[in-house]
């Protein structure tokens, strides 16, 4: 079975928008817990617009699962990883002040800086995935990172998805290939929906662990957040 790991990014926008602590954010993560997501992911920012550092600090207390944390390798974002000590670190090319993430590593061009950063984490016992294109090439880079995981970026997937086109799969189910060869772990994770998971699921080899927010989070306002949670867990088995 795949693991989900929820991203609550959603949840703290929710609250910040209001100032206060509504919803509670560490209450919502262990909520999901109870109801069997298997894991939390949160992506800060430098801007703090959602996801505050200090919530990071705080989740690490109350994640019985596992922890994940996204975000780019900058220096700040470095000693929180380390601070914390998530169960892993999903390394993504944000640019400051990005909506969204848009992009994988280029993880030829990249690939030094991102080896340096990967063993600094390894050593500290953190496992380390690293957000990329359905690139062959981008693939092997990755495997020359020393990364435990890749992460595959899935808006592509999603939209062909949504016209009715589901070749859309096509290279993401070769990038898995390529990753099974080279015994990197896949998960995956961007516009992943109740609508599109199970096809994706049931046609990547290996998927390990899917990271979705704002369409699960979205979902949950109709039809409720313990539901939505099995829903997945039922779509994933």
């Amino acid at each position: 079975m795949t693991k989900l790991s929820v991203n609550i990014n959603k949840i703290a926008t929710l609250r910040n928008a209001r100032g206060g602590n509504v919803p509670d954010l560490l209450k919502v993560a262990v909520d999901i817990q109870r109801f069997g997501g298997q894991g939390i992911t949160i992506h800060p920012r430098p801007d703090e617009r959602h996801i505050r550092y200090q919530d990071a600090r705080d989740l690490k207390a109350i994640i019985t699962t596992e922890y994940n944390i996204e975000g780019n390798p900058q220096h700040n974002f470095i000693d929180l990883v380390l601070e914390c000590k998530p169960d892993q670190v999903t390394l993504v090319p944000d640019a400051i002040g990005a909506i969204t993430s848009s992009a994988g590593w280029d993880t030829i061009k990249n690939q030094e800086y991102l080896a340096e950063v990967i063993q600094e984490f390894q050593r500290n016992g953190i496992r380390t995935s690293i957000f990329v294109d359905p690139v062959l090439e981008m693939i092997e880079g990755a495997k020359k990172t020393g990364t435990d995981r890749i992460e595959l970026y899935t808006e592509a997937f999603a939209h062909q998805y949504d016209l009715g086109n589901k070749n859309g799969i096509d290279p993401y189910v070769k990038a898995a290939v390529l990753a099974n060869e080279l015994g990197l772990g896949i998960n995956a994770g961007h516009d992943l929906s109740l609508e599109n998971i199970q096809f994706f699921k049931q046609n990547i080899p290996g998927l390990l662990e899917v990271s979705i927010g704002h369409a699960l989070i979205s979902e949950a306002l109709y039809l409720g957040l313990d539901n939505v949670v099995n829903m997945y867990l039922n779509k994933l088995k």
